[in-house]
């Protein structure tokens, strides 16, 4: 009697759906901005919202002297999201690998998803540290703490995802493992994210962060569902890549 991962001839990768793991941390991710920003209004969440990096010092502080408990869910569920993402990133990488994919992307997206997963755990450590009472008292540390935490959250989350997209895209694509809309997708959006990190010298390009972070919540379920999971689902006939 065959092995349960055993189908028809052809070894089945075995791990956790990919597809259900992207959706778990989609709606994480997007269930911390709800909150602290625009997304809660039909929750009955009303303005100010999370300020910009560009807003006024007093903004700033006042903001978080005064909306302590959304920060903190917000910081929650943005740490809770990292999970999701780190298995995600391992599963993937895994499926890859499984599949015969040996070019150096394929460790490169392995950086850029875990770096993504650390960098938003300790964005998410910073608002919690900020939620805490106290804190805005001194207008200083608030404001220190706060552009670290948009560091951490922006470009550090926006680059490497670029990382991560690319390093699975590419591959993938060669391979014939991914139609060619969800490759194309996955490459222009990791350019894109790549182009975030000259945010730190020119401020208003700030409008490139979440160009990269919805997107790439599309792409990640795309992947998660359409990446096949056996030898024998492979689209066309691949070129191997060593």
């Amino acid at each position: 009697m065959n092995p349960p991962e055993t189908i028809a001839g052809s070894a089945r990768h075995a791990g956790p759906h990919l597809g259900l793991v992207a959706i778990v941390f989609t709606a994480l991710k997007f269930a911390s901005l709800v909150p602290v920003s625009v997304f809660g209004f039909a929750f009955g969440i009303k303005p100010p919202y999370f300020p910009a990096p560009t807003a006024p010092a007093n903004d700033i502080v006042a903001y978080f002297d005064t909306h302590r408990l959304p920060v903190l869910i917000c910081a929650f569920l943005q740490f809770g999201a990292t999970v999701p993402l780190g298995i995600f990133t391992a599963t993937i990488v895994s499926r890859l690998h499984f599949l015969g994919a040996k070019a150096a992307g394929v460790q490169i997206a392995l950086f850029g998803g875990l770096a993504v997963a650390f960098d938003s755990a300790a964005s998410a450590f910073v608002l919690w540290a900020m939620a805490q009472t106290g804190i805005t008292q001194d207008a200083s540390l608030v404001r220190a703490l706060y552009y670290l935490q948009s560091a951490f959250g922006s470009i550090g989350y926006a680059v490497p995802m670029g990382l991560l997209l690319a390093g699975v895209s590419i591959p993938a694509g060669l391979m014939k493992l991914l139609p060619k809309w969800v490759v194309g997708i996955g490459i222009v959006v990791a350019i894109i994210s790549e182009l975030t990190w000259f945010t730190m010298i020119v401020p208003n390009l700030g409008f490139l962060v979440p160009l990269t972070r919805f997107p790439g919540f599309v792409w990640l379920i795309a992947v998660g569902f359409l990446l096949p999971a056996m030898i024998s689902e492979r689209i066309g006939n691949p070129r191997k890549i060593a």
